[in-house]
């Protein structure tokens, strides 16, 4: 969506006046919208319905229910965890009955964890050793053949996806050969190899460092975070109107894949994602980490509003700069220049988008760095309203 010149210049002068700034979101459309930026919405506006009949094909009572569904199951996700105790093997949203259904390695733990809500599918591995299982993949040199890894609750097993094109190559066979050896493990397969989603300057509604585009992501007090492959510390920081923001204050990309940059000069923070006019701009209340199978939505420069599904959490994505840990994959689709943009659910702040393969003519698949690790590592306190 481009932004009239009259638009522009009337965003100027209400920077100048430091009305809005940089915030989990491109400042230039938060004006779109900025009669309501004070008002406290809940999540499930008409707009953001209206956004997931389009995207999941749903009906307004279906997508009422789905939002309050998801919002018990992800209130519900802890208390279980916690009656599963070391028993506890992933949990996920299942799709047929919209429950938290808890994967569970003792028979005696049933009861407990359902008295919390939840159902109970029973296991044969806990989701600690599926963990040790993927941490000992993580120790290996993935060739560019596999695409990523992660422990699926469902299967009970840690999930090596292989690039389809690639499956038949020695180097990947060599790979798969030790990652069996690891442990529980099995086969998928991907479209393609996954990339980083990072432009080059192209206009629109972006921030710049550099000639890269990338997408701001959640405010915090002092800056906002996004992806850490969007630049090294150091370097300043331009938003939509080439104006300076600020600079990249740390980052780190490969490994992990997130970056926060300080706002000043005329810039402020406020806990709002934006809508693009899809929808209403989004408050962000809290970073409570949605479960598996709950629907999520992203906002970036390039592509905007989307929504798709939470499909893995803790997933290595083997990029060809190296291997990101502890990601998140979606299939709410992103292009380039949407790296560094929010994932959130509901009105919780989920995570920055990293990368994915495919596009959003064709489908595809996401990755998206989590919130809350970024937030610890430089002890940054998310906006929230």
């Amino acid at each position: 969506m481009r932004r009239t010149k009259t638009l522009r210049t009337a965003l100027s002068a209400l920077l100048v006046a430091g009305a809005w700034a940089a915030a989990g979101l491109v400042p230039a459309a938060a004006a779109d919208n900025s009669s309501s930026a004070g008002s406290a919405e809940a999540p499930a506006s008409g707009a953001l319905i209206s956004a997931m009949q389009r995207d999941f094909g749903l009906t307004r009572s279906q997508a009422e229910a789905r939002i309050a569904a998801e919002k018990t199951a992800t209130a519900v996700e802890g208390k279980a965890r916690k009656a599963a105790g070391s028993s506890y093997g992933g949990s996920w949203i299942d799709s047929e009955t919209s429950r938290l259904t808890v994967a569970l390695a003792d028979t005696s733990k049933a009861s407990a964890v359902r008295a919390t809500g939840a159902s109970v599918r029973l296991v044969e591995h806990t989701a600690a050793q599926l963990d040790a299982t993927k941490a000992r993949i993580d120790k290996l040199k993935a060739p560019q053949g596999v695409a990523s890894w992660r422990v699926d609750p469902k299967t009970n097993r840690v999930v090596v996806d292989v690039v389809s094109a690639k499956k038949s190559d020695n180097d990947v066979r060599s790979f798969l050969a030790k990652a069996r050896k690891a442990g529980p493990v099995t086969v998928g397969q991907s479209a393609q190899a996954p990339t980083t989603f990072a432009a080059g300057t192209v206009g629109g509604d972006p921030y710049y460092t550099g000639n890269v585009r990338c997408s701001i992501g959640f405010s915090v007090y002092g800056g906002f975070v996004t992806a850490g492959h969007c630049s090294g510390a150091g370097p300043a920081v331009y938003g939509w109107d080439r104006s300076y923001i600020g600079n990249f204050q740390g980052s780190t990309f490969p490994g992990n894949d997130y970056a926060w940059v300080n706002v000043g000069s005329g810039w402020w923070t406020v806990p709002v994602v934006l809508g693009w006019g899809q929808v209403s701009d989004q408050l962000v209340r809290g970073s409570a980490e949605a479960p598996i199978g709950a629907s999520i939505c992203r906002s970036g420069s390039t592509t905007h509003w989307r929504c798709g599904n939470l499909l893995a959490k803790n997933e290595t994505v083997n990029y060809s700069q190296g291997a990101v840990y502890g990601m998140t994959k979606t299939n709410a689709c992103a292009e380039g220049g949407d790296s560094g943009g929010s994932f959130i659910s509901g009105d919780q702040a989920q995570g920055v988008t990293s990368g994915g393969w495919g596009n959003c003519s064709s489908g595809g698949e996401t990755w998206f760095q989590p919130v809350n690790p970024i937030l610890n590592r430089y002890g940054l306190t998310l906006h929230t309203a």
